[in-house]
């Protein structure tokens, strides 16, 4: 037996000893009836026998009567000065109620014994009716008692029968007797039934209650338990955030001193090197951003907010992070359906575009990727297309699974192999997350579409005109540019100020909000035409607070910025509207950085 069910039988047992107690005070509140009917049956037996009764004998029975009526009243009212005894109280009061009980009964068997046989017949009808009122009368006091009410029904009908069946005088003795002793049978007959209905009612009172108790004790515990797996998933998420942006620090310097070696040197075979290194970086932050992704949303560390998403938007920001790299395979990357508005959340939406778009871009050596957004039966149908290499119809039902990555006709080149087949694990995820379901459809060699809908939304306010061309350069100079870089890390600031003096930028570089400050406050300080800052900065401020500190200094003057963050599902997307900046996930590339930079500034 296990300790929790030796806990439950220790409650139950607890439970029913103290239901008993509760009877006990029952007994007590009915005491005041109880004496009332034997008050009466006194005052009956003195009005019939008084003058037929041997006077002495009569004064003695009575006498004793009266004296158990007065101790009963006395014992019920010392419960009603102390209604709230303890238990140990209410034990001794039930042993002394049960013996001024026992002596009442007897009492009504010697008064049988002693008044038989004097007067009129309908005197003796009345003693035998008065004597049997008490058994009656006992049956709902005493039920739940079986051995104090065989006690009290003997001691008062065991007299009675004897007397009658002794009584030679009359001719009908024996069959009064006879009756008597059927009423006797009959009447614990009755009790033992109506005892049985009460106690059966106690004891699931009982059992109900100790149920109930136990219940509310194994609800506390799993509440606690709740809360402890809330806290546990709260502290993973916390973890994981917290190594979303340590372990991508190194990531995100080492691509940045990669590019910076390869601005300074001319041999074709350490440039290559370099090159290698860079797809690396690049290869490391699909593995780790996958695993850290999948992570999040299966601990519910991902929130959904549906809002209005215009199409015209989210297609700026992954032409502006993915045509470069399309430019680089010879691959054309096209928009169709801007003009549409969805409703649901912007944040897994664009993480949903961004990993399809990169899975069709990496599975496609010729052609292009196409986004759409159409209507379709009152909602709007958003499509990824690719020329890929497509997936044969034995591995399409398998594609979301974890862990899956499509096996080909023909042998797979490198950057077809990177990633831990996580990618469309996560879409699926995050595509339940937003309510909507993803379909995939392919031909080996022709290409994949992946689509799902959504439903429409109305903008909440008009589009802006124009916009700056989000084509990057494949080479960008910076002479005569002014940055000023907030980054807490020194291997990643060190980087950031190596890569952006050798695109020939001017670069003053803090490592916290002080430090700029501090500048900002100085005579020497020039405003500048960029500035790229962390989000997570010491001191519990973040990049927001270093913005707001340098346009206050240059308060009615723009200043472009770029925030930099290591969460891929950080949801910055509404800070970015509000605060006026473009958001870059780490690790960030240098092909990546050049291009937003190269927007920002609005160079051609």
């Amino acid at each position: 037996m296990n300790a929790a069910a030796v806990a439950a039988g220790t409650d139950l047992e607890a439970a029913d000893e103290h239901h008993q107690l509760d009877h006990v005070r029952a007994l007590f509140t009915q005491t005041p009836a109880s004496l009332t009917g034997n008050g009466v049956g006194l005052a009956l037996m003195l009005l019939m026998f008084g003058s037929l009764a041997e006077p002495v004998r009569l004064a003695v029975w009575a006498v004793l009567a009266a004296v158990l009526w007065v101790l009963r009243l006395l014992h019920y009212l010392r419960y009603r000065q102390n209604p709230r005894a303890d238990d140990d109280t209410l034990r001794r009061w039930r042993l002394s109620w049960k013996a001024l009980v026992l002596l009442q009964g007897a009492m009504w068997g010697i008064a049988a014994w002693l008044f038989w046989g004097l007067g009129e017949p309908y005197q003796r009808l009345a003693l035998l009716l008065i004597v049997y009122s008490y058994c009656l009368g006992s049956v709902q006091l005493l039920a739940t008692q079986w051995r104090v009410f065989l006690a009290f029904i003997s001691l008062v009908l065991v007299p009675t029968i004897l007397r009658v069946a002794s009584d030679v005088s009359q001719p009908w003795h024996w069959q009064l007797a006879g009756i008597l002793t059927l009423l006797f049978v009959i009447t614990i007959v009755m009790a033992r039934t109506s005892g049985s209905a009460l106690g059966q009612a106690i004891r699931l009172k009982s059992r109900t209650d100790a149920l109930a108790l136990q219940l509310r004790i194994e609800k506390a515990e799993a509440e606690a338990a709740r809360r402890a797996a809330e806290a546990a998933s709260r502290a993973k998420t916390q973890f994981f955030a917290a190594a979303s942006h340590d372990l991508r620090q190194p990531l995100h310097a080492m691509g940045l001193f990669a590019e910076a070696l390869r601005q300074r040197i001319k041999d074709p075979e350490v440039a290559s090197l370099v090159n290698s290194i860079n797809e690396s970086v690049d290869a490391l932050e699909g593995l780790f951003g996958e695993l850290l992704d999948i992570t999040r949303i299966d601990t519910g560390g991902v929130e959904v907010h549906p809002a209005p998403v215009r199409m015209r938007e989210l297609f700026a920001r992954l032409r502006l992070h993915f045509e470069p790299i399309a430019f680089e395979k010879g691959l054309q990357l096209s928009f169709h359906g801007e003009q549409h508005v969805v409703h649901t959340d912007p944040v897994l939406l664009e993480r949903v575009l961004r990993n399809l778009v990169s899975n069709a871009i990496r599975y496609s050596d010729d052609g292009g990727v196409l986004v759409s957004c159409r209507p379709r039966q009152g909602q709007l149908l958003v499509q990824v297309w690719d020329s890929g290499i497509g997936i044969s119809e034995a591995n399409l039902p398998r594609v979301f699974d974890e862990f899956f990555q499509v096996q080909s006709n023909r042998p797979l080149e490198a950057h077809h192999r990177k990633g831990l087949g996580l990618g469309l694990a996560i879409v699926k995820r995050l595509s339940d997350l937003m309510d909507t379901a993803i379909s995939v459809r392919s031909r080996v060699g022709h290409g994949t579409v992946f689509s799902f809908e959504l439903p429409a939304g109305r903008a909440p306010r008009p589009l802006e005109a124009g916009g700056a061309s989000t084509r990057a350069p494949i080479g960008l100079t910076l002479e005569n540019r002014r940055f000023v870089v907030v980054e807490d890390e020194a291997a990643v600031r060190e980087g950031l100020v190596v890569l952006l003096q050798a695109w020939g930028a001017s670069v003053h570089a803090f490592e916290t909000v002080d430090a700029l400050a501090l500048w900002l406050a100085s005579p020497g300080a020039e405003q500048p035409d960029l500035m790229l800052v962390d989000y997570r900065l010491p001191q519990g401020t973040t990049g927001l607070d270093a913005l707001a500190a340098a346009r206050a200094r240059w308060a009615g003057q723009r200043i472009p910025a770029i925030l930099i963050t290591g969460s891929s599902l950080g949801g910055h997307e509404d800070e970015a509207l509000t605060h006026d900046f473009h958001l870059l996930i780490k690790p960030v590339l240098p092909n990546k950085l050049r291009a937003m930079i190269a927007f920002k500034l609005g160079v051609r």
